[in-house]
């Protein structure tokens, strides 16, 4: 019982990290210099769209994470460990049919 409060721990503590640094990659940046420059064209000054979920896709890089994370951790914890990384790779499977979405 014990290793399966230890491999829970283990799990939200490495999904929490990664979600925190995705996040703290994803924050607020400093900002550019201005310049004054007229652009060539209309289409030139069109800034790049931003993907349709960006937090979808945050999660599922972070899910991506976690998997690794379990695949390469010591022992089997009683086949729980191969256990949660189907399941990561359920919610995976879900966040891109999520992404999908218009």
């Amino acid at each position: 019982m014990k290793k399966i409060g230890f491999l829970t721990l283990l799990i939200t503590a490495t999904l929490l990290l990664t979600m925190a640094l995705t996040a703290a990659a994803a924050g607020p940046k400093a900002p550019a210099a201005a310049v004054a420059v007229a652009p060539a064209s209309p289409a030139a000054a069109a800034p790049t769209p931003m993907p349709p979920h960006p937090r979808v896709h945050e999660a599922i890089e972070a899910l991506r994470s976690a998997r690794d994370h379990m695949a390469h951790a010591e022992g089997e914890f009683h086949g729980h460990r191969d256990k949660a990384i189907e399941h990561i790779d359920a919610a995976i499977h879900e966040a891109e049919i999520c992404e999908r979405e218009p």
